[in-house]
C-alpha cells in the first residue's frame, strides 16, 4: 500500500473514532453551543431595540440581529474547538496517543482525525446557530449564491485555523480542565472585537486591541458578504490571519506530537 493510501486509510479511521466519541458524548458540544445561542437571544431580545437604535441608525431589533449574527457565528466556532482541545488533552492523559505512537499507523493521521472531525462539528454548530438566528428573524436578502459560498468558505477556513491551535493547546495541557482554560481566549476574543459594537465606538486606547486581532476582520468580511457592507481590506486580512494561524497551529501541533515523551 502506498504512503498516500495508508495516510488516507488511517486518517479516515481516526476521523470515524472522533465522530463516534462526539456522538456518544454530545454534552460537551451542546454545552459549548449554549454560550453563542444565549448571547444571541440575550442581545436581541433584551438589548436589541436600544442597541439597534444607537448602532444601526435606528433600525431596531431586526437590524441589530443582522449586525451581531456574523460575530456569533465565529464565536460558535471558537466555542466548538474548545471541545477539541479537551478531547486531545484527554487522549494524552489517558495514554491513547502514547499507544498510537507505538502502532504501525500513519502518525499524522491521529491529528488529522481530530482536525477534520472538529471542522465538521464546527460547521454543524454554525448551521445550528444560524438556524436559530433565522428562526428569530435574521435575513440576508442582498447576498447572492456566490456571497453565501464565500461566507461558507470563510467559516470553514476560520474553523480550520482555530482547530489546529486547539489541537496544539490540547497537546501541551496536562489535563482537560487546563485545556479548557487555555483555549478560553477563543471565546473571549470575539467579545473584544466588532461582534457587538463598532470598533470606532470603543475607547481610543482599546480600539487597537479590537481592530488588530483575527476575529474583527473575519466578522467584517462576513458582514460584507451577507449584508452588503463594505469589506475593504478585511477580506485579505481574514485570509492572511487564517493561513498564518493554520500554519502556526500545524507546525506547533505536529512538533509537539512527534516529540519523544520523557
Amino acid at each position: 500500500m502506498s504512503t498516500l493510501a495508508l495516510a488516507a486509510r488511517d486518517s479516515s479511521t481516526m476521523l470515524r473514532r472522533n465522530l463516534l466519541h462526539a456522538r456518544r458524548y454530545p454534552s460537551l458540544t451542546l454545552n459549548l453551543l449554549l454560550t453563542p445561542i444565549m448571547l444571541l437571544l440575550l442581545f436581541v431580545y433584551i438589548f436589541g431595540d436600544t442597541m439597534g437604535s444607537g448602532i444601526v441608525g435606528g433600525g431596531g431589533r431586526s437590524a441589530y440581529l443582522a449586525y451581531i449574527v456574523p460575530g456569533l457565528l465565529l464565536m460558535t466556532i471558537g466555542s466548538t474547538v474548545i471541545g477539541t482541545a479537551v478531547s486531545v488533552s484527554n487522549d494524552m492523559a489517558e495514554g491513547i496517543i502514547a499507544r498510537f505512537r507505538t502502532m504501525a499507523i500513519h502518525r499524522p493521521s491521529v491529528l488529522v482525525g481530530h482536525v477534520v472531525g472538529s471542522v465538521m462539528q464546527s460547521v454543524m454548530s454554525v448551521v445550528l446557530v444560524g438556524a436559530v438566528a433565522v428562526a428569530i428573524g435574521f435575513r440576508s436578502t442582498d447576498a447572492t449564491v456566490l456571497d453565501w459560498l464565500a461566507a461558507f468558505g470563510v467559516l470553514v477556513l476560520f474553523a480550520l485555523a482555530l482547530t489546529w491551535l486547539a489541537v496544539g493547546l490540547g497537546l501541551v495541557s496536562p489535563n482537560a480542565e487546563a485545556a479548557s482554560n487555555n483555549a478560553m481566549p477563543l471565546i473571549l476574543l470575539p467579545l473584544l472585537s466588532s461582534a457587538f459594537v463598532p470598533v470606532d465606538s470603543m475607547p481610543g486606547w482599546f480600539q487597537p486591541i479590537a481592530e488588530y486581532q483575527p476575529f474583527t476582520p473575519a466578522i467584517e468580511t462576513l458582514r460584507g458578504l451577507l449584508l452588503g457592507t463594505e469589506i475593504g481590506r478585511n477580506g485579505w486580512l481574514t485570509v492572511a490571519w487564517c493561513v498564518g494561524l493554520t500554519v502556526l497551529g500545524y507546525f506547533w501541533s505536529t512538533s509537539t506530537f512527534n516529540r519523544d515523551p520523557k
